[in-house]
């Protein structure tokens, strides 16, 4: 293990990987007090039990990751990943590009009959047979400089990343399964992943009542928050938290007297330019028009379930999660098996592979095509 913080350094290491059929990566990050991410540490292992192994350090002054990102869009070399999401989120808004092809151990795992979004601590003692020191999981990764404590942490997350990758492509390739997975990873190659949209935020905030007004208010506060925080690299709760948000959209402030009556704001949204975007927002709110109001999931609320189906289709889904090994959730929601049986068809357990594991047999089901049957400690499908 060696720790990389000049351009060129990067450019060999990079260039030995691009001979390799794999290499592994893996980030640490901080993001308690920004919106982004910031990138503080890169690791990456290249194949075998001794293959080299670095720490790249890109807060280095003067050091370029365009080696990096290089290596990201070189198709021959696959870039091996648990539970790649968020470094995903940082290579894409640093540099608008993702590593292809990719390779998602924790994606792999779940279709390979490890559960749902197992850890990596979880399959580094069931596959590679190792245990990991988690004591350095929390340190600040911003400073330096890093303690060998740091270091090691570190490098384990890409060095026991070798062991699994090998053995999950061998579990896929023996099961066919490597179109799952790669239809699940294109979720997270996707930008539309990774891009909030300040005019969709409120969509995230959760809410007990779904009143048009109350909602529109909702709508024009949330979207003051999310822009407010993107252009100034803040968390949005330091803004303010949700439960203010809904305060205010209860309240309807128009004046800085009103805010000033409110309980749960944050002494720095109480004045300035918070305190301003906040009533604007609310006047916004309270200027929609009701055709304009925003649509809310209550509609899933008035689905008329069959319940006698869903309380079916779920039996079907444990069989076959246990059939298969996948975990159920994986497979089906919840609100996917209500949608079903409510005769809706737009549910992503009826496309992909989902569709061959579960969707194909609960459409049947629906249909009055086959029944389900107990057979010992199973249960089966038969055609009626």
């Amino acid at each position: 293990m060696h720790t990389i913080s000049t351009t060129e350094a990067l450019t060999d290491f990079c260039n030995r990987a691009k001979q390799a059929p794999y290499v592994t990566v893996d980030t640490e990050f901080l993001r308690e007090r920004t919106y982004w991410s910031k990138l503080c540490l890169v690791q990456m292992a290249l194949p075998g039990k001794d293959g080299e192994a670095v720490l790249v350090d890109p807060l280095a002054e003067g050091i370029s990751l365009e080696p990096l990102y290089d290596l990201f869009r070189h198709a021959p070399t696959v870039k091996v990943f648990h539970a790649a999401r968020q470094d995903l989120e940082i290579f894409f808004t640093e540099a608008q590009v993702f590593p292809h092809p990719l390779f998602d151990t924790q994606v792999a795992a779940m279709v390979c009959g490890f559960g749902e979004q197992v850890g990596y601590e979880t399959l580094v003692r069931k596959i590679a047979k190792q245990s990991l020191d988690k004591t350095s999981r929390f340190t600040d990764w911003s400073r330096r400089p890093l303690t060998e404590a740091q270091k090691n942490y570190a490098i384990a997350d890409v060095t026991h990343l070798r062991v699994i990758y090998e053995f999950l492509s061998k579990e896929l390739a023996k099961s066919g399964r490597e179109s799952w997975v790669e239809e699940e990873e294109a979720i997270l190659l996707n930008p539309e992943t990774y891009i909030n949209r300040p005019e969709e935020a409120w969509m995230r905030v959760k809410t007990r009542t779904n009143s048009g007004r109350f909602m529109a208010v909702v709508r024009e506060l949330a979207r003051f928050r999310e822009g407010f925080a993107q252009a100034r690299n803040i968390p949005r709760s330091r803004i303010f938290k949700d439960d203010a948000l809904l305060e205010l959209a209860s309240t309807k402030p128009t004046s800085m007297e009103e805010l000033g009556k409110s309980r749960l704001l944050l002494r720095e949204a109480r004045r300035g330019e918070i305190a301003e975007g906040i009533i604007t927002a609310v006047k916004a709110g309270l200027e929609v028009k009701p055709e304009d109001f925003p649509r809310t999931g209550s509609d899933e609320a008035q689905l008329q379930v069959n319940t006698a189906l869903a309380d079916l289709l779920r039996v079907l889904l444990k069989a076959k999660s246990e059939q298969t090994g996948v975990a159920a959730k994986l497979i089906a929601t919840a609100s996917d098996l209500d949608r079903i049986a409510a005769g809706k068809r737009d549910v992503a357990a009826l496309h992909g592979w989902r569709l061959e594991v579960f969707g194909t047999d609960a459409l049947r089901l629906a249909d009055g095509e086959i029944a389900l049957t107990a057979a010992g400690g199973s249960v089966k499908v038969v055609a009626v």
